[in-house]
């Protein structure tokens, strides 16, 4: 399974995964502090992260160790996160806990009856401080299975100040508003957006934010399902509006073959870079990461971010994405893990990470002041506002054969979309075929 990340990730390296290693940098953490409750034990924790991500949630890890005296392990699969588990599982060498980064994967682990569900008192915690909407991304046949640590704001445009204070533009506030002004910056110098269609994960996204603005959460549930088919009428609407931004070669940096051979890290390079070529670069949070430790742009200052605006006459969209804590059956530490877990549903474990930096919590009882600026201060602020509102990737709910892969499904017919926009009922008809199929196996 191929799924793209919502962060830059420094991978591990394949040796060690092709010998289902351990820890991939920092190894087990020496106990300490705390009342030692747990004191002998080890809790091995599996997920994507590696690099700066993998050494920040070090640091919640050494907090729960301080607290309970339970040893921790990660290990870092790579983005293949089922077929890492699954080779584990069988091999007799389950992890405890692991890091999930999809919903259709963590229903994938309930089904195959991989998963325990989660103690009361993280049930407790999760009903006290998240709104509903998490609790059922986490759930599956009404059993809390995941909870939701870390969690992505993926309806942000992140634009230069200086290029939109030379061309005399504010942040807009509709889908319109903002064409309209990225022609002024674009006739200004510079080009308005900076897309990377390379990565077709970018496109779902832009997608996702346009539908889910213009045709509402109900229908946006039912495609996400595959209830509703994909040669609906809002799809093509969606893929129509979608299209005036991908045909208009005075909005895009490069014209559309620019964006094609432009992935994500070079579509902020393009804005945030030495040798800037656009005003604005459309994704989620985590561009401010990218700004920030390679551009060394200031946040709030060299760079800000407008919400996705409003499209039509829908509400401005919040689409999300996030990493949900599982336990798993036939891990060998049960108390520590469900302890663990009830630790990360804590405000306490999520402000670690917070004050680290590239972070979100979904988590409402998190102080703000946690986090490190006012530019993630406010994403932060709008994510958990959003409420039951917010809506999970749409592209992450389905299965990887559509919607994670690349080359093919969503991805593919969207970069070939963005090739060519003009006739946004047949691409539609493309994307059913491949739903349909990828939803039947």
């Amino acid at each position: 399974m191929m799924r793209r990340r919502t962060t830059l990730l420094t991978t591990c390296t394949a040796l060690a995964l092709a010998l289902g290693a351990t820890a991939c940098g920092g190894g087990p953490v020496s106990a300490g502090g705390g009342d030692q409750a747990l004191s002998g034990q080890t809790v091995t924790v599996a997920g994507v992260w590696s690099g700066t991500e993998q050494r920040n949630f070090q640091k919640v890890l050494d907090a729960f160790t301080e607290k309970t005296g339970a040893k921790t392990q990660f290990v870092s699969t790579g983005d293949n996160v089922s077929t890492v588990v699954g080779s584990k599982i069988e091999g007799g060498n389950a992890p405890d806990v692991v890091m999930v980064p999809q919903v259709g994967v963590l229903k994938q682990f309930a089904e195959q009856g991989w998963l325990k569900p989660l103690s009361e008192k993280t049930e407790q915690s999760v009903d006290a401080g998240f709104a509903p909407v998490w609790k059922k991304y986490g759930s599956v046949d009404g059993e809390l299975y995941g909870l939701y640590f870390k969690a992505a704001h993926k309806s942000t445009v992140w634009y230069s100040p200086d290029a939109l204070a030379q061309a005399g533009v504010k942040p807009p506030k509709t889908y319109d508003e903002m064409l309209k002004a990225g022609r002024t910056v674009s006739d200004s110098g510079l080009a308005a957006f900076s897309v990377a269609g390379q990565d077709g994960w970018t496109l779902t996204d832009w997608f996702e934010n346009v539908y889910l603005s213009q045709a509402g959460p109900e229908k946006y549930d039912a495609l996400a399902a595959h209830e509703l088919k994909w040669t609906d009428v809002s799809v093509v609407e969606a893929l129509t509006t979608l299209g005036k931004l991908f045909k208009d070669k005075q909005l895009i940096a490069g014209g559309q073959k620019g964006a094609l051979n432009t992935d994500f890290p070079g579509s902020v390079e393009k804005v945030f870079g030495p040798e800037p070529e656009a005003g604005m670069v459309y994704e989620g949070d985590f561009v401010a990461g990218v700004a920030k430790d390679q551009f060394g742009r200031a946040i709030g200052e060299d760079a800000d971010f407008f919400p996705f605006p409003a499209v039509g006459g829908g509400k401005a969209p919040v689409v999300s994405g996030g990493d949900a804590a599982v336990v798993l059956k036939d891990g060998k530490n049960q108390k520590a893990a469900m302890a663990l877990v009830e630790y990360l549903a804590t405000p306490e474990a999520a402000a670690v990470w917070a004050e680290a930096g590239g972070f979100l919590s979904p988590n409402k009882n998190l102080d703000l002041a946690s986090y490190g600026d006012d530019v993630t201060r406010a994403t932060a602020k709008s994510l958990v506002a959003a409420g039951d509102s917010v809506r999970f990737d749409m592209s992450d709910q389905a299965p990887a054969a559509f919607g994670g892969t690349k080359g093919t499904g969503e991805w593919k017919i969207l970069q070939d979309f963005l090739r060519d926009p003009s006739d946004p009922k047949a691409t539609a008809a493309q994307l059913e075929a491949a739903a349909a199929k990828a939803y039947r196996g």
